[in-house]
């Protein structure tokens, strides 16, 4: 199945954060093309430091809830620790689409609900798949991220290496 999942970090080491996030991911699924990296801007909470984000393609043969389950145990191992909603964290793993599936359950909605909302979402995502479909709308990748609020606060940096791990 394809995917796309949503990187951030904004505590620690933040691109090193991430680079170790995909490292580990990959050991499990098969990750095919990564976004450059972005400074964004935190959302909600905005009293917090600036976040990197990129969003990966990949390809698994892990269900959905699989699928939540490791990037949820990628997250611990990486020293994310439960807080408030928005609030600042050394990495967030988010699964963005997983194919054409619409599910919602207690535990995980797919697609995520808030990315079309979400320039640090959408600007990476059009970079690797402009022609992508939401599911339920039909709408593109790039005319939802031509219209999505905050996109001035949404800056390339740089490319993102597991290498540099």
């Amino acid at each position: 199945m394809q995917v796309y999942l949503g990187l951030g970090s904004n505590l620690g080491e933040r691109q090193a954060n991430l680079a170790r996030a995909l490292k580990i991911l990959s050991d499990s699924v098969h990750i095919e093309q990564v976004s450059s990296l972005y400074e964004t801007e935190p959302v909600g909470h905005i009293e917090q430091p600036l976040f990197l984000n990129a969003v990966c393609r990949a390809q698994t043969e892990l269900g959905p809830l699989q699928l939540l389950s490791l990037i949820k145990g990628i997250e611990a191992s990486l020293g994310r620790v439960p807080g408030f909603p928005n609030a600042p964290r050394s990495i967030d793993l988010d699964i963005i689409l997983y194919g054409d599936l619409v599910m919602e359950t207690p535990e995980l909605t797919i697609p995520h609900p808030r990315f079309m909302e979400r320039a640090f979402v959408l600007i990476p995502l059009l970079e690797i798949a402009p022609d992508l479909r939401h599911p339920v709308s039909g709408d593109r990748i790039k005319d939802m991220a031509a219209v999505v609020e905050g996109q001035d606060g949404v800056k390339k940096i740089g490319e993102l290496k597991t290498e540099d791990v």
